[in-house]
């Protein structure tokens, strides 16, 4: 085993494949796919009446457009080199991909959330999809170029600055590192700290039990999901004895005691579900179970599992069952997972994964953001993604490539800048063919 001395030369020496400056460029390769015909190559795959909804929600603005855009910025990061210095990626690190939600002990934590992409990679590609997210985002908020560069600046040093400081902590002192959410109250101070505050209340409401009084009704035939097309359409007959089927194959991949937990619920409703803006397509229901009675519900939601958007650039997932390369990645990065995470095999031999639709889980309003609040949160995020990195990479090469400078940040905060224009172009590419009718978008759905 290398020592801590001779890991830190290894990510110095990665400063001579990838200059820590050249992360600064941008320049969209010759061989730069079309966008547009990314997003229909995804699209071939999935809910054909259901593709709309995605081109409407990614035309609502260019933040919007960037978060469904994963596929297309993977290429772009691609076409780059990398320094090699290889970490489980998020996938997908924007800032809506952050947030807060329920350990299994009920404390609410901050941490990164979303994985449908996961798979090891190159540490920066997660770093920029997050500065080039606070970049595109400030600008949307009106705010100048130079403000949206300085808060993708302070998001690429608190990143650096955490994986220095982890890098000097013990194994069992990285893996246990959590950020609790109600600690980071006190960072703030006045009206943003009220602000924060009642997000954290409004998440801690946000559970099964609050979802049932949403999303369901009683009738004569009983207790059922609302219908509320085509968000929300509760499932045939035929998908309910295919969820019944492959029940007992999720129930598996769970450990004992959570089985046992598990089988004091009944089911009594299914129905399926569009949810986020890049995911609007994939195949995705939500159960509604029941426990001691009915004011004791579970709601969990079962998502299609595709290929992670970057394994054409990287090597495949170890992981034949993109469900449990979901899984796994999560349960990897995350100071904490949702007790009842686990993967099965459905019809037409699909992979999903599972887990619970609302377990306190909240993000922040980012397109509502001051300056000095967006740049705080791009801080928080920064340092965030750092500590998920730091459970999977080897964070004292990673810390030895970064160094105690500037020059990182800065590259990536002129990186970030440079792809909004990059965003905006594709963006515009996006709402010009839905002018024109060669793309379909149902628009404010």
């Amino acid at each position: 085993m290398a020592t801590p001395s001779e890991r830190a030369d290894r990510g110095r020496a990665a400063r001579k494949r990838v200059p820590r400056s050249s992360h600064g460029r941008w320049i969209p390769s010759s061989q730069r796919p079309d966008p547009l015909t990314v997003l229909e190559r995804e699209s071939v795959d999935r809910v054909s009446e259901l593709i709309p909804i995605r081109y409407g929600r990614m035309a609502a603005s260019p933040f919007a457009f960037l978060r469904g855009a994963a596929a297309i910025m993977a290429a772009d990061l691609a076409a780059q080199r990398n320094t090699g210095l290889t970490v489980q990626l998020c996938g997908d690190a924007h800032l809506l991909n952050f947030g807060v939600y329920a350990s299994p002990e009920r404390t609410l934590l901050f941490d990164v959330n979303d994985f449908d992409e996961t798979l090891p990679g190159p540490f920066e590609w997660d770093v920029k999809r997050l500065a080039a997210s606070i970049a595109v985002a400030a600008l949307q908020n009106g705010t100048t170029k130079a403000k949206a560069h300085r808060a993708a600046l302070v998001a690429a040093e608190a990143y650096r600055t955490a994986m220095r400081r982890l890098a000097g902590l013990g194994e069992l002192e990285v893996w246990y590192e959590r950020i609790a959410a109600d600690d980071l109250a006190s960072l703030l101070r006045g009206a943003n700290r009220s602000r924060f505050e009642n997000r954290l209340a409004q998440a801690r409401r946000r559970t099964s039990l609050q979802a049932f009084t949403k999303l369901t009704e009683r009738d004569d035939s009983g207790r059922h999901i609302v219908d509320d097309p085509p968000l929300l359409e509760r499932a045939t007959d035929i998908d309910r004895v295919s969820l019944g089927k492959i029940y007992s194959d999720y129930r598996s991949s769970l450990s004992e005691e959570r089985r046992l937990l598990l089988d004091r619920f009944r089911f009594v409703d299914a129905a399926r579900k569009v949810v986020g803006v890049g995911s609007v397509g994939t195949r995705c229901f939500i159960l509604l179970l029941e426990g001691r009675d009915d004011t004791d519900p579970l709601f969990l939601q079962i998502k299609e599992a595709g290929h992670s958007v970057l394994e054409q650039y990287l090597q495949p997932s170890a992981f034949a069952h993109q469900g449990r390369r979901v899984v796994c990645g999560q349960r990897l990065t995350q100071a904490a997972s949702d007790i009842f995470l686990g993967w099965m095999t459905g019809p037409e031999q699909r992979h999903f994964y599972w887990r619970q639709l609302r377990d306190m889980k909240g993000s922040a309003d980012v397109e509502s953001m001051s300056p000095a609040l967006l740049r705080e949160y791009a801080r928080l995020c920064g340092r965030t993604l750092a500590r998920a990195h730091a459970r999977s990479g080897d964070r004292i090469a990673i810390a030895g490539y970064l160094g105690t400078s500037d020059v990182f940040d800065r590259a990536i905060a002129d990186f970030a800048l440079r792809y909004v224009g990059q965003n905006a172009d594709d963006y515009a590419a996006l709402s010009a063919a839905i002018a024109a009718g060669v793309v379909t978008a149902a628009p404010g759905v």
